[in-house]
């Protein structure tokens, strides 16, 4: 048997030219290669090592990339992109200039659709096999590999339904591992166990009853059977359904154990699997648990209190209500949709809805928030985590259009505290009851304050507060970008000619204030970690026309682009929000 079989392979054709028995060995050096390059660098490692022999015999197989493959949860790919020519830059993953996390067409051939969001696959790859069938190539093969937990989200099902009248030659892999970034959830999951189990007989098989030709479960590790499996699929045409099961870390002991904690772990050693801590003694908390400490808290003062998440109970720390008052916190799977109209039904029924879902995740629910919430005007709070720029996840993940999206809906408060400590008084203020639909804006990774568990106070509503005297130009922030300002006069040599307001709503806008401040102020700065498109500082230009005033208006934000990866810090400097281009600019006036 060859050794380093990997280090020769450049594309897929080099690897069609290794014999079937020594594709073992790749799969070792595969997994190894990416355990190696993820322990040092980060990224997502537990859905990539599960479909290492998958991928290995899906470009064995099939004759990519003139055969279409879709990735659906673009985190699996990790070892599709090794084998598709970036082996060499692999090492550069999420890194600034380097390459993405998730496929991506612009990057290469190979990636034939750009998934960050769950669920698109399906749809995605029948619309090719459709286009294909239009053009006369019966041919061509279109796969999509559907991974963890995306199988139950609705758009899933809308593609199977529309995939199972037609004649298109689509190919739906299921990579069942039965988890997704937490434990799958719901009714399909308790089928699908049960299919694997062999309790539901053939004849009774949901996929079937769509007409798709289904065949398994079969082991996702046996590179053999699923290349013997896929070479008859390859030839069966219309729409087919394989499915496989794997184990979401294969190959790392701990992953395969804690396999929530090893989906994006951070660095760890590579040989034990331990995760290398970070230094953390004294830090201020995270966003996200400052969120489910206080809704915990709230929640056993208060019966009506629920919470809801979209499949993100860990990353959103709801988990604390779920593990304390399991009946009254719901994980309802990879369905923002359902979410937020299932926070909306239950706001009617006079039921304190938490309903917690990133914020690059509400825009997969719009519709939902503007006709089943704003329009009949329910006060259901939604805690949008992840708002701004959040790093190395890039343009697919970052929540810098929500305060766009959102100001304009009617009936909709815009909230987005500078700090920990006004997070939690909002979500206490928020309990106490709302005339309207409240969106709570905060970033990803931890505040300023370790200590923030104090006393709630009540917050007004469409109140913003001066943090700073100055004399010739005031500075409007909203958000947790703010402490940026702060940081920037503080190290300012013309610092008091600055005045410092936080703008926490951006909807409804403190116009009292704003009338003083443009009475007051010749040059005004608005800095935001949102769109500068239709964000904070539209609004702020907006009034400044609508009541004549002729101050100077300098807007900063997030540029009229799709942001790439990079740090957090990286990305602000490149947006010139970060407190260094912050100082340099206050230095000009």
């Amino acid at each position: 048997m060859s050794e380093n079989l990997l280090q020769n392979i450049n594309s897929p054709k080099d690897l069609r030219l290794i014999p079937q028995t020594e594709l073992p060995q790749l799969a070792k050096e595969l997994r190894d290669f990416i355990i190696d390059i993820v322990s040092v660098k980060e990224g997502h490692l537990g859905a990539s090592l599960g479909v290492v022999e998958l991928t290995i015999a899906l470009h064995y197989v099939f004759n990519t990339p003139e055969d279409l493959l879709v990735w659906d949860v673009g985190h699996q790919a990790y070892g599709h992109k090794i084998l598709t020519g970036r082996k060499d830059s692999f090492h550069t993953n999420r890194q600034l200039g380097g390459i993405s996390g998730f496929p991506k067409r612009s990057e290469s051939e190979y990636d034939t659709f750009g998934v960050g969001h769950s669920s698109t696959a399906i749809s995605a790859a029948l619309g090719m096999a459709i286009a294909s069938n239009l053009k006369g190539d019966f041919e061509k093969n279109h796969i999509a590999v559907v991974g963890d937990a995306s199988i139950a989200s609705g758009m899933a099902f809308e593609g199977l339904n529309h995939a199972g009248v037609t004649d298109a030659n689509l190919l739906v892999i299921l990579n069942d591992n039965a988890i997704g970034i937490d434990p799958s959830v719901g009714a399909l999951k308790n089928y699908l166990t049960a299919v694997k189990s062999g309790k539901n007989p053939r004849q009774n098989n949901m996929i079937k009853s769509l007409n798709f030709d289904y065949s398994g479960p079969i082991d996702g590790h046996d590179i053999f059977a699923i290349i013997k499996e896929l070479k008859r699929l390859k030839n069966t045409k219309g729409p087919k359904f394989l499915h496989i099961i794997t184990t979401k870390g294969k190959g790392l002991e701990q992953a395969e154990k804690d396999q929530v904690k090893y989906h994006a772990p951070g660095k760890f050693d590579k040989l034990t699997g331990e995760i290398i801590p970070k230094f953390e003694e004294n830090l201020p908390p995270k966003f996200q648990d400052v969120f489910g400490l206080t809704v915990l808290d709230l929640a056993k003062a208060n019966e009506k209190i629920i919470g809801i998440t979209p499949a993100m109970p860990s990353g959103s720390s709801l988990k604390f209500m779920m593990d304390a008052i399991p009946e009254r916190a719901f994980d309802v799977g990879i369905a923002e949709q359902h979410a937020v109209t299932l926070s909306a039904g239950m706001a009617t029924q006079g039921m304190i809805v938490y309903c917690n879902i990133y914020s690059t995740f509400l825009q997969r629910a719009y519709d939902q928030v503007i006709h089943d919430v704003a329009l009949q005007n329910l006060p259901v709070i939604f805690c949008l985590d992840r708002a701004g720029l959040v790093g190395e996840d890039g343009s697919t993940h970052h929540g810098v259009f929500d305060i766009a999206y959102l100001r304009c809906i009617p009936n909709m408060i815009v909230y987005a505290p500078m700090n920990e400590i006004d997070l939690r008084n909002m979500l206490y203020t928020a309990q106490l009851g709302l005339e309207h639909p409240i969106a709570i804006r905060y970033p990803r990774g931890r505040g300023i304050n370790t200590d923030w568990m104090k006393p709630y106070k009540k917050i007004e509503i469409g109140k913003a507060k001066q943090l700073k005297n100055g004399q010739s130009v005031a500075v409007l922030s909203t958000g947790f970008i703010g402490n940026n300002v702060t940081s920037a006069l503080a190290n300012s040599k013309n610092a008091d000619q600055f005045a410092h307001y936080d703008f926490a709503f951006v909807k409804p806008l403190d116009e009292k204030l704003l009338h003083e401040i443009f009475t007051s102020f010749k040059h005004i700065i608005t800095i935001e970690d949102g769109a500068i498109n239709g964000g904070f500082g539209s609004a702020v230009l907006e009034f400044s026309a609508e009541n004549n005033y002729s101050s100077s208006i300098k807007t900063l934000g997030i540029p009229d682009e799709f942001i790439e990866h990079a740090t957090i810090e990286e990305l602000q400097r490149y947006c010139k929000i970060d407190t260094k281009s912050l100082e340099n600019l206050f230095s000009d006036y």
